[in-house]
């Protein structure tokens, strides 16, 4: 009963974090309305890169929040972010699914990779066409991501 319990705090948390994710992609979504109209300020440019940096940072955080529950730890280090996402491709036999497809993890990897580029451009601003094909490829694999995530919480939720 202890361990029901848990689980349904896990998923009201999770559920909680998937929330966040759809705000940031309804933000998103909004900035590509106005980025897809011709001439993009550089402004708009440095709104969307943000944009799509805390969209990862919300993925992030639903993977610290899965990692920490079913392995009950996160080791922080100079690897971390990516031993992170790796961790959410792989099932862990008797604990948990994957969190996300190889196909998402790819993606997920592409979109970190630029979060860490726009953490690290105040000194030469941001790629207008780079990012202008980020976001059209965030848009692009949204239903992909959401469908690892529903499929993860269907099945923790028949535990």
């Amino acid at each position: 009963m202890e361990a029901q319990k848990e689980i349904t705090v896990f998923l009201a948390e999770f559920d909680f974090q998937i929330k966040q994710v759809l705000k940031v992609y309804s933000i998103i979504e909004e900035k590509k309305v106005v980025f897809d109209k011709e001439p993009v300020a550089s402004e708009m440019v440095e709104s969307t890169g943000y944009w799509l940096h805390n969209l990862y940072s919300a993925f992030e955080d639903l993977f610290k929040l899965t990692a920490g529950f079913w392995e009950n730890n996160v080791k922080i280090n100079g690897d971390f972010h990516i031993n992170l996402l790796k961790r959410m491709l792989v099932h862990i036999e008797q604990l948990r699914p994957a969190l996300i497809s190889e196909e998402s993890y790819r993606f997920l990897n592409e979109l970190r990779g630029f979060r860490h580029v726009f953490r690290h451009a105040y000194s030469f601003g941001m790629d207008d066409e780079r990012v202008s094909f980020l976001l059209h490829r965030v848009l692009e694999k949204k239903e992909l991501l959401l469908q690892d995530m529903k499929k993860f919480r269907k099945t923790i939720a028949e535990i």
